[in-house]
Parts: structure tokens; sequence; C-alpha cells
């Protein structure tokens, strides 16, 4: 058989003009373009949501819908059999979907009514994917008997990626310094098996005549298609979309190089190897069936554009019923926020700022049912400090802020005694060196059970002792929440380990402090108390524990920022500072972080011991109404978790701490399960409403905000944020088997903290687990668009948007609904202005 890299490359001599210039310019833009295409999907161990269409929604979400089915075959609306439960229990109205109809100019002018929606729904029709070469090339009779190319293509693609990128969990690493297309070339060479799985003895020729870099292989596949330059993104955006997860995994490493202001090369690389499994499948037909091959894509391809248009078309009917399914909800949230607003006279005794996570919206309301002395804010859980954090003893540096920002300063344990204890510089040493010693002793410890031939005789030297974690499996206790960032540290020393701004000057630190108390609201009032929430989640045996953590922290618990503002806020050089600045801290006012566990809703305290005595009672006695504010949010939760709710406070809390260390429990809790809101308000709006812990509550106060500023972050920052946590829930929801990650019991992690398989290979996957969105009978999480009601003139939002192409995409294109209060009503955002809300 010929050698067609040899062939082209003769061509290449003799006919220079036939690829100019021009044409390798195209080339490039649209390998750009197809990369550009794809949204990051963060590690295991910083796991955050992230819209898996973010690069997209400069499109309308039509067209994004469109696309999706068209070149990845993914459902990007609700699927119909979803949509037909929710018409049949109810849950979608006659009304909800004339509201939808009225909304619709284009659905009005082709005559659309109920009837023609119901009729589209039991339908039930998809548009068909788009074909790749890999595709019209496995045509032998015998394809039914194996995988088909495209899923061996993919598994090896992806069991390549797997051993490249993990630098965590295998012991014997590979040789990485040529990238990622070289190192799949070598791994290639030495796979004996792949040409038996798909049916291709005779594929080590092909293989061999690879091409020897990735740019020559994207140009070659390209040049020997023929396809129209017009299409040449599409086409290889779809490509990637073969291998979404790893491409997913790929976009994270350049959005963090890009924040670090370097550039990554890995996305390219993998969609050159997957261009480059084309061309080595056209190797392994003959002349005949490889013209047959192109003949069919050019074919379907040509005409890519019109079956765009088409699918867009006939999807209006989908983005109908997603928008009734929106109107069911919306109709009740607009109900309960024009409700009179709630008016407090009680001066604050305790002040609480917790993050805007939905799971804090039913302990707030608690609070204040039990305590009206208490008032409770919301503001994002990283509490505005843009910081990564390394533990004592360690030479990590781990991001505490939303992924979308790069970390301005550093946050590191110092070993702080209270007053009168030993010398802290003498207690670090001693610290520092205890840790290393056990970590370094528990390294050697795992170590023996890694190889091979030691794994056996560990076990019988180790005994009995090996079956200790054995036995917390089958009995499950009820122990605290784990604290990893003090996993080796001896028990003597973790209450003086604090962490702590370093290497910022004292005029920073003022500086810094401001910004957070105006964005807080807390630059004019301040409770003798203030507690500064965080929250985390306790599970066990959880390789996506991370994502029930804070996202606003990276996908960590809100500890350490928590931790580090309370000490800088009580730092009375800082204080000084800030009075210079006309911000007032009374003397006896004090910071105490607190924890949320969002699992057990139970608060945890750090650092009393740094607290006045004041300060000290007033926590002792806040004791009775956190315990009875947690049961009542323990007995809202019960049911959804399939627990009994009227059980015993005590019994209720032990049985919620037992599943929470019990390593078969594969759904500790709900998480942000539900969201579908996010108020940015006043707390007068929504205090006394149980908005059912759906919704994100951020605290905002116009009256204060002169220059629009405040506004400004929230709706370019955690605006941002709670759209992509939204998106993801929505995603994983609507075609949970490509945006998804599958069942949780058949997950198998990768490269310790890049991902998980389902199952033993595939596409690595992204998003959400079953278990996360579903009961077992039925889907729990409904995929709604986020409806974000904004409590502020209309002159000031209007500015945000018009300054922010970001912020006016996800308007004008629909991927979130935007809400104000206004004189009459609630008014929704409109590209023509603003119009009153007639739900």
């Amino acid at each position: 058989m010929n050698n067609p890299f040899d062939q082209d490359t003769q061509a290449l001599a003799t006919a220079p003009a036939a690829w100019s210039a021009e044409l390798e310019q195209r080339l490039q833009q649209a390998c750009q373009d197809a990369c550009a295409a794809i949204a990051p999907a963060w590690p295991l161990d910083r796991a955050i949501a992230v819209n898996p269409h973010w690069s997209r929604v400069g499109m309308p979400l039509r067209q994004v819908a469109a696309r999706m089915a068209l070149l990845g075959g993914i459902q990007v609306f609700p699927p119909k059999e979803q949509l037909q439960q929710a018409w049949d229990q109810g849950r979608v109205t006659q009304a909800d979907l004339e509201y939808a109809l009225a909304q619709s100019i284009e659905a009005q002018e082709r005559g659309f009514d109920v009837d023609h929606c119901l009729g589209v729904l039991a339908a039930a029709n998809t548009p068909p994917r788009l074909p790749l070469l890999i595709d019209v090339l496995d045509n032998d009779p015998q394809r039914h008997t194996r995988l088909s190319w495209r899923q061996a293509i993919t598994h090896q693609v992806s069991q390549t990626c797997a051993a490249y990128f993990d630098q965590h969990q295998a012991d014997w690493q590979p040789e990485r310094g040529l990238g990622l297309y070289a190192f799949w070339r070598e791994t290639l060479e030495h796979d004996h098996g792949i040409g038996l799985l798909m049916g291709l003895p005779h594929i080590a020729d092909g293989i061999r005549a690879l091409p020897a870099c990735a740019r020559e292989a994207e140009r070659w596949v390209m040049r020997r298609m023929d396809l129209p330059p017009d299409v040449w993104a599409d086409y290889l955006e779809s490509v990637l979309l073969t291998v979404n997860g790893w491409a997913s995994w790929c976009a994270y490493l350049g959005w963090e190089a890009k924040l670090a202001g370097r550039s990554d090369e890995h996305l390219r690389e993998l969609l050159a190897i997957r261009m480059a499994w084309g061309a080595l499948l056209l190797e392994c037909k003959d002349d005949e069936a490889a013209s047959h091959a192109f003949h069919t894509v050019q074919q379907a391809w040509s005409r890519s554009q019109e079956r765009l248009e088409q699918a867009r078309q006939d999807l209006l009917v989908d983005e109908l019923w997603q928008l009734a399914l929106e109107a069911g909800y919306q109709r009740k949230l607009a109900a309960a926020l024009l409700q009179q607003s709630a008016k407090v006279d009680t001066k604050a005794e305790v002040q609480a700022a917790f993050c805007i996570d939905v799971r804090s919206e039913p302990l707030r309301r608690a609070l204040e049912a039990v305590h009206p002395g208490i008032q409770t804010l919301g503001f994002a859980g990283f509490f505005g400090l843009p910081v990564a954090y390394t533990p004592l003893a360690t030479e990590a540096s781990r991001p505490q802020l939303p992924g979308l920002l790069a970390p301005a300063y550093q946050v590191h344990d110092v070993v702080a005694p209270a007053a009168g204890a030993a010398d802290g510089g003498v207690l670090a040493s001693a610290v520092a060196r205890a840790r290393r010693k056990t970590l370094a002793f528990k390294e050697q410890w795992q170590g023996n059970t890694r190889w091979p031939g030691s794994a056996f005789s560990f076990v019988e030297v180790a005994g009995v002792t090996a079956l200790g974690g054995l036995w917390q499996w089958l009995r499950p206790g009820q122990a605290e929440r784990a604290r990893d960032d003090l996993a080796g540290l001896p028990a003597r020393y973790r209450d003086v380990c604090r962490p702590q701004l370093v290497g910022v000057t004292l005029a920073d630190k003022v500086a810094l402090a401001a910004r957070v108390l105006h964005a807080m609201g807390l630059d004019r009032e301040v409770a003798p108390l203030v507690l500064l929430a965080g929250h985390g989640s306790q599970s066990a045996n959880n390789a996506h524990a991370a994502a029930l953590d804070c996202g606003a922290c990276c996908g960590q618990t809100g500890e350490v920022n928590a931790r580090t503002l309370a000490h800088l806020l009580n730092e009375n050089e800082v204080r000084r500072g800030l009075l210079e600045q006309q911000i007032f801290i009374p003397e006896d006012s004090h910071f105490l972080a607190v924890l949320h566990n969002t699992t057990t809703d139970e608060i945890e305290a750090f650092d009393l011991d740094l607290l006045p005595a004041a300060a000290r009672s007033r926590w002792q006695a806040l004791q009775p109404v956190l315990a009875e504010a947690g049961d009542r949010v323990r007995r809202e939760r019960a049911l959804r978790l399939g627990m009994q709710a009227a059980q015993a406070a005590p019994a209720l809390l032990k049985q919620l701490r037992r599943r929470a260390n019990d390593g078969a429990e594969t759904r500790p809790e709900w998480g942000l399960t539900g969201n579908a809101a996010f108020l940015i308000a006043p707390r007068a709006r929504s205090r006394g409403l149980d908005l059912g812990g759906r919704c994100f509550l951020h605290d905002y106060d116009a009256s204060q905000d002169q220059d629009g500023s405040v506004l400004e972050l929230l709706m370019t920052a955690p605006m941002l944020v709670t759209h992509w946590i939204n998106w993801q829930y929505h995603a994983s929801t609507s075609d949970p088997q490509r945006l998804g990650s599958g069942n949780k019991l058949l997950h198998n992690v990768v490269g310790g903290t890049i991902g998980v398989f389902e199952g033993n290979g595939g596409d690595l996957r992204i998003g959400l687990s079953r278990q996360s969105l579903h009961d077992g009978q039925q889907w729990v999480h409904e995929p709604l668009r986020l409806t974000v009601v904004i409590d502020a003139p209309a002159e000031a939002i209007d500015a945000i948007v018009s300054r922010h192409a970001i912020v006016r995409q996800l308007l004008e294109h629909g991927w979130l609904h935007l809400w104000r209060f206004g004189q009459a009503g609630l008014e929704q955002w409109r590209r023509e202005g603003w119009k009153s809300i007639t739900l």
C-alpha cells in the first residue's frame, strides 16, 4: 500500500500553489475557533460548576442547541420525555405554554399554538448528527460485531490522555517532553491490540506513516478531505466533541495558563490527534472506499449551514417549552417577592454573613425565625479575598477564589498561640518538623501497598491494623468533618495553626478590608458579634466531594477565607486604618469565622481562643439558637433524602452524621439541586419568605452604591458564577449521557485528581453524576435558566449591560432572565427596554 503522506509531500513540492498561504491561514483560524468553542472542566480537587456551553454564549441559545445537535449529538434544551412528564403531572400548564407563545414573535408569525407544541412534543424528533470521516469509513459488513471506530478511537485517545496527564496516580511517569501528539504517536506504535479491536490487522502500516508533528497532521487531513473552508471550523469542532471530556480538561489547562499570562497547546494537539486518526483510517481503506467516504462527507457538510438553519427553526418549539417550564416557577417566585417587604426594627445583636449558595437560604431563614436579633447577610463565599493558600510545611499553592479570577495575595498557615503562650516562631519550627515527619511516614506506609512484589506481604505484616479502614466502612460512625488541611498535624498543634495573609503591607490590608466591608454592607453598622460563615460538605469515598464544597472558593471549603478575613478585621492596626477612611468598627465588636456543614447543617467555630471573654460569652449564648435552627433545616431536608422528618432531633442529627461517614452513600446531600434564581437585593425583600433552597441570595443596597461600582462587581462576578452553576445542573440534566458524569457506582478516578471514567474507559466524564440529580424514581432537578432579580435603578443596570459584552450576550442570547423591582412591580429586561412582567 502506498504511503499517502509521502505522496502529499511530493505534491506539495511540485505544486505549492495548491495549498496557498491563504488556505494555511484559514486552517490555523479554523483550528483556533474549534478549540475556542470548548469550555474548561476543573479537576476533582478543585471542582467548580461550569457552563459547558460557556464558550458559545456569544450565540443565541437556540442556535447553540442546533449546533450541538448536529455537531455532537448533544441535547441542550430539556429532553421531550422530561417535558412530557411535566405536562402530564401538571407542572407545565396550558397557561404556561400560552405565556411562552406570547413572548415569541417568531412563534406567532409561524402560527404556533398550544396544540402544535403538544404535537411536536409527542413526535420527539431530534436533528440527525452530521457525519465525520470516521463514521462513513466504518462500513465493513462486520462492523456490528465490534466497537464502532468512533468508540474505539475515543477509547484509545482517552487512555493515552489518561497516561499523559497523570502526575499523581501512577508511580511510573511517561516522558512528556515532546508534547501530547508525539506521545500519542509513540504510544500507538506500541499498541498491538488496537488493530484487533477495530478489525484492522494491517493498521501498523498506517501508524508508521503518521505525520511527525501535529501541524503537519492538520494540514494533510484538511487538504485531503477537500471540504469548503467555510465549514472547517464547524467540522473540527465536531471532531473535538467526540472527545469532549478530554477537550474540556485541555481547555482548563489553557484557562489556567491564560490567567498566569502563559499559553498552552494541549487542546490544539488533542485536535491534531483526532484529525490524524482520520488520515490513519484512510490508509487502511482502498481507493474506492476512501473515495466514497470523501463524497459522503463532502456532500453532507456542503449543506451544513442549510441543515443548521433548519435545526434552529425546528428547535423553536423546544425553546418555547423551556420558557413554559420556567414560567411555572417564575410565577410563584414573582408572587412571593411582591409580598410586603419585611421590616425589622430590632438592632442586630449578631450579624451572620453566609455564602450566596442556595443551601444557605434555609439556614438563614431558620436563624432569623428562631432569633429576631440575628441579621443574616449574603455574600460570595470567598469573602472577597483573591487569595491562594499554602498549608503549613508544604509547597502546595491552592486557589481559594472563583475560577474566573487569578489570586492576588498569598495565605499561609501561621502558628499563632493565644496571648501568653510559647513563642510562635519556635513553635512553628516544631510544628513544621512534626508534620513533615508524619507525612513522610504516611507516604512510605502507602507506598508499601503499591508495588506488586510487596502488596501481599505488606498485608501479612500489617495484620489486623489493615482492617481498620474496612471496619469504618462496615460500621460508619459519627466522626466530625475531616479537615484535610490539617492532615499530618499532631492534635496538640491543630488549634494554633491559623491561615493568615502574608507579605501584604498594612496599607494594602486596610484597602482590602475596606473593599470587603463596603461590598458586604458592613461599613455602616457592625454588631457586637459578626459571624463569617463559610461552608463545606462532608462525605466519604466521594470522588466529586469538592463539587459539594464552595464553588466561590474553587471547590474548597470556606474555612480558609473566613478565618483569614476574621483575623484581618480583628487586627487593631487595620481597624485604625479603616477609621481614617471613615469606617468605624466598635471596640467591642469582633469577627468570628465559622463553617456551615451543608451535610449535617451544623455550625463549627474557629479560633475561639483568640476572642475576648465578652465575645466568647455571646457565642456560647448563641448555641441554643444554632441548634434549633439547624434542627429546622435538617427536618426540611430529611424528606428529600428519604428520611423520617418527625424523629427526635438527636436521632435525626445522628442519622445525618452517619450518612456523612458512610462510604457506600451515593447521595450524602443534594448540593445545589433545584437552583433557579439569584436575588441581588436588601434582605428585606426576601426575609420571612420560604424560597425552598432554590435561590442564591446576595445582599445589596442601591442607596449605598451611588456610583454603581458594587452592582457592577455583582453582575460581572457572582452573577456569572451562579450562571455557571445553573447551567452545569441544566446541562447534566438535559443530556446526562454527554454532559453528565454518569453512574457514580461505576466511577474510576483518573490521574488522582483529573476526573473520572464511567467504567474503565471511554471519554473523560464531566458534569454531575446521575445520583446528584435523580432520586432513582424521577429527576429532582428541573433544567431552568437562572432568573436574576435585582433591586436597583434601571439606568444603573443598563449602564453595566452596555459596558460588559459578556453580560450583554447572556441577556440578548437568552442564557438567563434578568428582572428588577420597579415602582409598579417586577420588570423584565428586553432589548427594546424594560417590560412589566405579566405571568
